[in-house]
């Protein structure tokens, strides 16, 4: 067993009120664990075995950067080819299971608290070689070269063996685990896993460029988004573009996590999509 949460699709029986806490506004999209049902599972070419929930994608005029996919493969299942997209980098997070994820030849057992980093260009496999459905999360970008700056190589841990770095002044009650040190000017994305104490806040509202997935792995909260005080819980997913404000209060009784994904260390988009100039 592990404390993360993930869905487990079915339906909910003709008897259960309809009355949800899904919303979608012009800065926020709040997709509650409730909505995660069989009836908006996808399938993806290449992928034997599998079902998953497209929970975010590039969409112009909100998030524009990244896609995230909530996976679920059956025991023996996976792909020899996950992705036709040559340009995007990877991130996966394991939640449940056991699997088996070939980068460039090199191969790599991964069980749940697992991350791997996959590089743009690289020939990667996934095999589920569990007894029970392998679960993680796919977080996907289109890499952005950087002038005079090495493409990040692939690697893969496991948060099991990392240690939170707690945020200053904080006594510990609010800290992040990464998986990439900020300094590292190679990688434009980061996923890391936010961890609060009971009682930990987010003391003011962040207002940034970056835009934000937050799936919440462990726990409940309160969370500012824009103008709005959320409650959220394990399994719910929060989808926030760019300058919403941001805030959290963890009212639960326990610790609050979530797994985040925020774009970073690049010059903003002058031309082409997601801005005023033409394309070259």
């Amino acid at each position: 067993m592990t404390d993360y949460y993930a869905p487990r699709g079915g339906l909910p029986p003709q008897t259960q009120l309809m009355t949800g806490r899904a919303v979608f506004t012009n800065s926020y999209a709040f997709l509650p664990k409730g909505v995660f049902s069989d009836i908006v599972t996808s399938y993806l070419p290449g992928w034997e075995k599998t079902k998953l929930w497209l929970i975010a994608r590039p969409m112009s005029g909100f998030s524009e950067t990244f896609s995230q996919y909530v996976m679920e493969v059956a025991p023996g299942g996976g792909s020899d080819a996950p992705d036709a997209e040559e340009g995007a980098e990877h991130v996966l997070f394991i939640t449940h299971g056991e699997a088996t994820l070939t980068i460039d030849g090199q191969g790599y057992d991964l069980e749940s608290g697992g991350y791997a980093y996959i590089p743009a260009g690289a020939k990667w496999t996934f095999l589920a070689e569990g007894r029970e459905p392998a679960r993680f999360h796919w977080v996907r970008k289109i890499y952005e070269p950087a002038p005079g700056i090495a493409r990040p190589t692939a690697f893969v841990t496991n948060e099991k063996t990392l240690s939170p770095i707690a945020m200053p002044d904080t006594n510990g009650v609010w800290a992040t685990t990464r998986f990439v040190d900020p300094t590292d000017l190679r990688h434009d994305m980061h996923v890391n896993i936010v961890t609060f104490q009971p009682g930990g806040v987010i003391p003011f509202e962040e207002t940034h460029v970056m835009e934000h997935g937050l799936f919440v792995l462990e726990g409940k909260a309160v969370y500012k988004l824009n103008t709005d005080w959320v409650e959220v819980e394990a399994g719910d997913f929060m989808w926030l573009r760019a300058y919403c404000p941001q805030a959290c209060y963890a009212a639960g009784p326990g610790r609050f996590r979530y797994l985040l994904y925020k774009d970073v260390n690049r010059h903003a988009r002058l031309r082409g999509p997601g801005a005023f100039g033409p394309a070259r």
